[in-house]
This record gives C-alpha cells, structure tokens and sequence, in this order.
C-alpha cells in the first residue's frame, strides 16, 4: 500500500536553526559533484601527502591516483563502462579503495558484497542487481565462493587481488609462508583475471561519470527486511560526505589520519570514513577486519587523529584496557550503526579525552541524517541535529502526511541531497518509502525537542504489541544496560496466546557475572512498567550481530517464531 502522498516546501527555515553549532550553517551550498571528482582534487593537491596505509605499507595520494586511471582503464578493456555494474566483495585495503574509484571512473556502478556472504546470499544480490564483474581477494574463504559462481555462470568476470602482495614486504612474505591453505592458487581459466594484468594495458577514454548518475547499489533490508538495492547516486554520496565534513570543521585538510576499521562495504564507513577521509585529504589506516588487540595496537603505533565506529567497536577498546596514552591523538569521534549506551560513551570519553557523539543514518540517505555536536551540551540520549541541507520532520503515526509538534512521538521523515534516488527495479517499494515531497519515511519512530534535537524511540517494525499498547524494544534494552553487569542486549516481541505479544529479552553478561534473570528481573522491576517487564530474560554467551557488530534481531524473532510454532497443541 503506498503512503499519502503530500508536497513540502523546501524553503522552510529548519527548527535547528538556533542549536545550530558555531561555524556550521544549515543552508551552506551542496552543488552536485561526482566522487571521481572528489578523488582526483585530492590527488593533485595532496599528491605528496600519505594516502593509504595497509598494515605498515604505504602509498601516496599521487600514486593511488595513477593506480585508479590504471585499473579504470583494464575494467574498460573489460567492457566496463556506464551500465555497468562491478562487485567488490573485499575488506579494506588498498584493492578495494583502487577498484571503487576505478570502477567509477569508467562510468560504472559498484555493488557491495559482503565477503562474509553465503554462497547463496552472494548468487541471491548478483543476480537481482545483475552484477557480472567481481573483484575479489585470493582468500579461500572469500574466492572458493566466488569461483562456484563463476562456474555456475553467475559471473562473466573475476579480477582476483593477491592479499599478500598489498602487505609490506616481510609480512608479505610471512603470509605467504605460515598462510599458504588460506590462499587459493589462481587457476588459468577464461574470465578470470590478475589484479596485475587488469593494470596493464592503454590509457582510459572512458568519459566521465555525471552527478545524477548511479554510483552504489548498496543493498539494505529496509523497511520490510527484503534485500533491495538502494541506488546512491554520485551527488547523494558526495554531498553526504561534504554534509559530514562541513560537521566537523576542526579536521585539518592534508593532516589528519583516520582509522579505517569499520568495513568499506558498509555504507557508514564508505561515507564517513573512506569518502570524508579522501575529501579531508588524509590519511586512510587500514585494517582489514575487526581484531581487538589489533585494534589496540593500531591506535597506539599510528596515533589516528580521527576514529568513527560501532558501540560495540568502542565497548571492545574499555574492555582491552586502553588508556588516556594510547588514544590521546584522537580528535574526532563519531559512533553510528546502533544506540550508543550511555556507560559506552562516559567511559570512553573519560578514557580518551575526545568527546564521542552518537549519529543517525540509513542506508537510503547515504546514510549520515543527522549527528550530535562534537562541541558543546547535547541531550543525552539524543541522535543530535539534522546535518546541513538536510530537512526533519516527526509525522503522524495513524498519518504518514502530518507533521507533528515538538514533543509529540511519530515516524521520523528525512529530506534532503542525500536521499537515494529510489530502489533498484522497485518502483513500488520505492513510493512507499519517499513521498511526493521528496521525504524519506525512515521506520523510526522518535520525537523533536523544540530545538531540532531528535531522540528516537523505536522502529516501527519492532514495535512490540501488548494487550493492545505500544512497547519500545529500546526503552526495555536501555533499563538493562542499566545494569553494570550487562555487556549487550536486545528485546523482541514473541507469540503470547494472551497478550498477543510479550517482550523477550536476551542478555550476554560481563565476563565473570553470575548475574540470573531473577536477580536482573528484579533490577527491572523499579525500571519498568508491568507491561514492559520481559516475559522472557535469556542470559547467553553471545549474541547474533551483523558484520559491523550490531546486535541483530533477526535470529532471535526466528527462532521464538519456530519455539511457539513447536509447542504441543499447535497445528
């Protein structure tokens, strides 16, 4: 059913206005650009300066520059060329920063794989975006998938990346020796093709890619959990990643240097780290997956400067026992992808000196909507102030075309630059998601103070039906973080023969806790209304995430679905 379908004005003066940080204005000028263009500035003006940093090896903006015309060129040889969509099923290092701007070059359109994908999940998004061109590492895991898909016939082309020949000499070396069963031998196979031999070759004559153009399908479940590819466009995403720089005006251009943990393939690292990081001029540091000690290690050797993460990523640095020295050269600080608790976000600030602010985003707004200021009070608990250009709204729940009040709880409505251009080959879905005033219906239900701030209460989607009343998974999972035993939870409603619907909660405790649902059932009690309280508390050792480390749900409604269709009397 598509939502009602209201026209906006787009001039109307925004309620943020007035909370507005110094030096940043709401209506500053986005003009449409394209990420080649971003890239290639960067390159001539910081074309002495560090570029890329992999594990101890380095490269310079001048030479990444050079390697992109190279690549854009063998992927043209390819036939790649406006139309064409290229896979890159790769974690962060250097091939996946090269063959993103080299497939954008060309004129072509990246989709994102997850390399951590089923065989089946992976054929599932080729096919529905009709991606015949992957990029993929030498890794067994990753490419003995991949390769099936070949044979099957899934894909035209592979172009294969050597990991080992992206690390420093040594290590190269080491990985080659004391991992050799986790690297593939590259058979001698049409459609398969070197990373080396696709740089070899003519230069490119491709023409360039416009702004209104298809960059990134980025596949998200949305809404309604179906897999749908959101098509951003060049300006969505460059006026996205000028929309995060323009939030934080103290990042020096040509001096900072960003920890690149969080995975390129997910849309908060694609923008806010490696696209703001290449417009900044900075330095990217690299790692390839999420390592604790790694991690640790990594902050203390190469002193970045800028660090955005997951609460979970943020958690992981308390628990190893970071210090003040090892993260005193961080900055800027920007955690997404989930809520932040608040215990996450005292203790790291305490620990580091940095003020660490929470922001909001979706994948179909490229995905950063708003974010709190990095200076200065914010409410606690709020996702902050809409970023530049970019228009709120809190509608009516029972009237998707009303805009409510300051105070009064509704869906939360985004317009703005960055909101996608619709979903691929889902004309449908696509209007029932972003109205005729060009507003983007997120599912989260939040409400506005009078000064812009927004605080969110749930999603719609998860909104747990109780004997007729609303409950908030969220209310429920901050009363448990309450608890200073408690090191993650997630609440979801299940089959009630009574109610309908009751809450579950599923709880992982800090290491050494002998903490009981009793004992934390009578924690709640003062914390919760009746209506609330978990009908169910499960503690486990962990619990289901995604691969950025977000805590995710999915699992546990399955599973609670298959437990009420499995007991006695059930047909």
């Amino acid at each position: 059913m598509a939502r009602r379908m209201v026209m906006h004005s787009t001039a109307a003066s925004p309620r943020c206005h007035s909370a507005y940080p110094p030096g940043i204005a709401w209506d500053m000028a986005l003009p449409p650009e394209t990420l080649v263009e971003i890239f290639e500035a960067s390159a001539r003006r910081f074309a002495d300066r560090p570029c890329l940093d992999f594990l101890g090896r380095r490269w310079r903006y001048a030479e990444v520059g050079a390697l992109v015309e190279r690549a854009a060129a063998g992927l043209q040889r390819l036939g790649a060329g406006p139309g064409t969509r290229i896979g890159l099923c790769l974690p962060n290092g250097p091939h996946y920063v090269i063959a993103f701007f080299a497939a954008l070059r060309c004129g072509a359109t990246v989709v994102n794989c997850n390399p951590l994908y089923s065989t089946a999940e992976l054929a599932a998004q080729l096919a529905d975006s009709d991606t015949r061109i992957l990029v993929a590492p030498d890794l067994a895991p990753i490419l003995g998938r991949v390769l099936r898909l070949r044979q099957d016939g899934v894909l035209a082309q592979v172009i294969v990346c050597p990991f080992a020949e992206a690390l420093p000499p040594l290590k190269g070396l080491l990985f080659r020796t004391l991992r050799r069963r986790a690297i593939v031998a590259i058979p001698a196979l049409p459609g398969l093709l070197r990373w080396e031999a696709l740089l070899q070759g003519p230069p490119l004559t491709q023409p360039r890619p416009r702004p209104e153009d298809v960059a990134v399908l980025q596949y998200t479940g949305g809404t309604t959990g179906t897999p749908k590819g959101a098509m951003l466009t060049h300006a969505n995403l460059a006026a996205n990643l000028r929309q995060v720089q323009a939030w934080s005006p103290q990042c020096r251009p040509g001096e900072e240097r960003t920890l690149a943990v969080l995975p390129f393939f997910h849309v908060f690292a694609l923008t806010a780290v490696l696209g703001a990081s290449i417009g900044w001029g900075a330095e990217l540091v690299m790692l390839p997956r999420f390592e604790p000690k790694q991690l640790i290690a990594t902050l203390r050797r190469r002193r970045p400067t800028v660090f955005h993460g997951v609460p979970t990523l943020f958690r992981a640095v308390i628990e190893q026992g970071a210090t003040r020295r090892d993260l005193a050269s961080v900055r800027i600080c920007i955690s997404g992808g989930a809520p932040l608790p608040a215990e996450v976000k005292r203790e790291f600030e305490a620990r580091s000196g940095c003020r660490l602010v929470e922001g909001y985003g979706l994948t179909e707004a490229s995905p950063v909507c708003f974010c709190n200021p990095l200076e200065g009070e914010a409410p606690e608990g709020s996702i902050g102030l809409p970023l530049p250009g970019i228009r709120a709204e809190i509608r009516a729940l029972d009237d998707p075309g009303r805009a409510l009040p300051p105070g009064e709880k509704g869906e939360l409505c985004v317009a703005g630059p960055n909101v996608m251009a619709g979903y691929w080959n889902r004309p449908e879905e696509t209007a029932n998601a972003i109205d005729a005033g060009g507003f983007l219906h997120t599912g989260d239900v939040g409400i506005m103070d009078a000064a812009g701030y927004v605080t969110l209460v749930d999603r719609i989607k998860d909104l747990i039906i109780c004997s007729g009343y609303n409950v908030y998974p969220r209310a429920i999972e901050e009363a448990l973080y309450a608890h200073p035993e408690v090191a993650a939870a997630t609440v979801v409603g299940q089959p009630d023969p009574y109610r309908g619907e009751s809450p579950a909660a599923f709880v992982q405790l800090r290491p050494g806790s002998a903490l009981t649902p009793e004992s934390l059932r009578a924690f709640l009690k003062d914390r919760l209304s009746a209506i609330e309280m978990p009908k169910l508390i499960e503690i486990r050792a962990e619990l289901p995430r995604t691969p950025i480390g977000k805590l995710s749900k999915k699992e546990l409604k399955a599973e609670l679905l298959q437990r009420a269709a499995d007991r006695p009397g059930r047909g």
